[in-house]
Formats: structure tokens, sequence, C-alpha cells
């Protein structure tokens, strides 16, 4: 049983920061990716920033220079820092961690609110 516990989200003010993080714990597999999914009212759930074992980070072109996603392999935790928030960053964050080669496997966080106030 695989469990991704989230933390930090909250209420801003558009330019301020918050930190996600995000612990997995549970049996799994290694080498996997560790991502930060993001889902507003009435749209489709996008990715924000993802990041491998080995280090390799990608990132959605409306956060990029903005939020940094980091891990820690040991304690396979990860955390999205957000500086400069926007109004349209309002959303409930979902953790995920995913493996795509055998053994595979998904697995979502049960999503923390991030609203940013203008």
């Amino acid at each position: 049983q695989v469990q991704l516990v989230e933390s930090g989200g909250g209420l801003v003010q558009a330019g301020g920061s918050l930190q996600l993080s995000c612990a997995a714990s549970g049996q799994y597999y290694s080498n996997f990716v560790m991502g930060w999914y993001r889902q507003a009212p009435g749209k489709q759930r996008e990715m924000v920033a993802t990041i491998t074992s080995g280090g390799t980070t990608k990132y959605a072109d409306s956060v990029q220079g903005r939020f940094t996603i980091s891990r820690s392999n040991p304690e396979n935790t990860a955390w999205l820092q957000m500086n400069a928030l926007k109004p349209e960053d309002t959303a409930v964050y979902y953790c995920n961690i995913r493996r795509t080669v055998t053994p595979a496997f998904n697995h979502w966080g049960q999503g923390t609110q991030v609203t940013v106030s203008s």
C-alpha cells in the first residue's frame, strides 16, 4: 500500500510564496518519477513539474522560472517551491509518483488547496 501525504497549501497574496511537500511511504520500487499536478475548477488536471530519481526536472511553461521542484531520494520526499504566485495558480495541487517500467505504478495524493488572492 502506497501513501502520499501532502502538506503546505494555503492562502497567499499574489506575489507571495508557498512550499508544498509530499512524503511517500509504503511498499514500492525505486527509480520513479515524482511530480506535482494541479486542477482548477472547471479545468482538466495539468502537469506542473516533475523530477526523476536522477534529478531531471520538467516544468509547465506557465510556471517555468517561478516554481522549483526538488526531491530527497532517501526520504522519498518531494517539494514544490512556488514563488511569484499569481491568481491563476489557484488550484488543488496533487502529488504523483509513477514508474513506467515493470513493475509499473501510478499513485496520487489526496490534494492540497492553493489559493492566490489578487
